[in-house]
Formats: C-alpha cells, structure tokens, sequence
C-alpha cells in the first residue's frame, strides 16, 4: 500500500476551506444584524442634540414617574406626579416592541382608570419596550423608554 503523502495542495485546501468558513459565518452573521436593525431613532442628529436640554428641562419639570406592569392580561401604566399621584395626560402614543426588532412593534390604546393607563394585551415572554410619548394640558412633552419584563 502506497503512503499518502501531505502536499501543497492540500494544505492549499485546508486553509481555503477554513477561511471560506469563518468568511461565510461572518457575511450570514453581518446579513442578520443589518436586517433586524430597527432604524434612525433620530433624522437629524445634530438638531436633536442641540434640543436635548430644553427637553430634559422641560421632561424634568413635569417630575413625573412611569412605571409598567402586566397584571391579567392587562398591560398598565403607572403615571405619577412628584407627589406620588396618577396623573391624567392630554395625550399619550406608545409603541411596544421587542428590544431587539421591530417586528412585533404595535401601538395600544390606553383608557385611564383614575389611577392608571390600562389596555388588554397579550406579550410573550422576555423583555419589551414601552417607547411613550405623553403631554399635559399645557402642550409639555415627556418622552420616555419603559423597559418591561414578562415572565412565563
């Protein structure tokens, strides 16, 4: 039996099919992130930089607190004033959504109660976000992320 022996070529073929590998997880990998990449949170940067602090002045001045909760099979929204009292907003536009992808993204329509903001809903288990919009009587925006955990 004659011995095989280890040439060039195949080391040739060893190191192009490594390489083909890595390259190839890399672009499936680079696709992947791309695809599931929401988008621009903001369509000027600059201007949204230079209205930060009239915006965290006015969000600061409100002193209001959120806080979300599902409880049977109600997604609830706890609005606070400074004293710990609901507050009843003017206007309010949610989007919840996954961390991680648009995809499952759906505005609800919240009814106040007296206390809180409350709309039937059904999330799966993980994490969601609550991107809020809210305004009192006087036109004064607060804007806010509201992270939420539903367990399963």
């Amino acid at each position: 039996m004659a011995e095989r022996q280890f040439t060039g070529k195949h080391a040739l073929a060893i190191f192009v099919v490594a390489f083909g590998v890595i390259i190839a997880v890399n672009l499936v990998l680079a696709y992947s992130a791309v695809k599931t990449f929401p988008g621009l949170e903001v369509k000027n940067s600059y201007v949204a930089s230079q209205e930060f602090n009239d915006r965290l002045k006015e969000h600061q001045a409100l002193g209001w607190t959120i806080r979300a909760e599902m409880s049977g099979g109600l997604l609830i929204l706890h609005i606070t004033d400074k004293t710990g009292a609901p507050v009843e907003v003017s206007e309010l536009q949610a989007v919840v959504g996954r961390a991680t992808h648009v995809e499952d993204d759906f505005s609800p329509e919240f009814i106040f109660d007296g206390q809180a903001y409350a709309t039937p809903v059904s999330l799966g288990k993980g994490n969601w976000n609550i991107r809020l919009v809210a305004k009192d009587s006087a036109g004064a925006e607060f804007a806010q992320r509201v992270p939420l955990y539903v367990k399963g």
